[in-house]
């Protein structure tokens, strides 16, 4: 189970950090992501990470590159996306994403609103 928290409204320029907790997972979870998705879009990847936690192999969509920052928490199984001067383009629910076992994992969503 994936479970995400912290999305919320925020004016543009402003800062939010989600968070993401993993648990119950029998194979080990190999890489963990961010997407997000705009009704009527895609869902479109925004941040991921293969190592916890010293974020190696992070990667960032070009449209968050130097203002998102994935990290990870091995031992609370838990990823976050720093999220900095936010615009309202960002607007969108953000899920978080594991891979385990050559599965992928979905949460239920954080909806991310950025007022003008």
């Amino acid at each position: 189970e994936l479970v995400e928290s912290g999305g919320g409204l925020v004016e543009a320029g402003g800062s939010l950090r989600l968070s993401c907790a993993a648990s119950g997972f029998i194979f080990g979870i190999s890489a963990m992501r961010w997407f997000r998705q705009i009704p009527g879009r895609e869902r479109e990847l925004v941040a991921g990470i293969r190592s916890i936690p010293d974020g190696t192999g992070a990667e960032y969509a070009d449209s968050v590159k130097g203002r998102f920052t994935i990290s990870g928490d091995s031992a609370k199984r838990a990823v976050y996306l720093q999220m900095n001067s936010l615009k309202i383009d960002d607007t969108a629910v953000y899920y978080c994403n594991a891979i385990a076992g050559g599965t992928d994992y979905w949460g239920q969503g954080t909806q991310v609103t950025v007022s003008s």
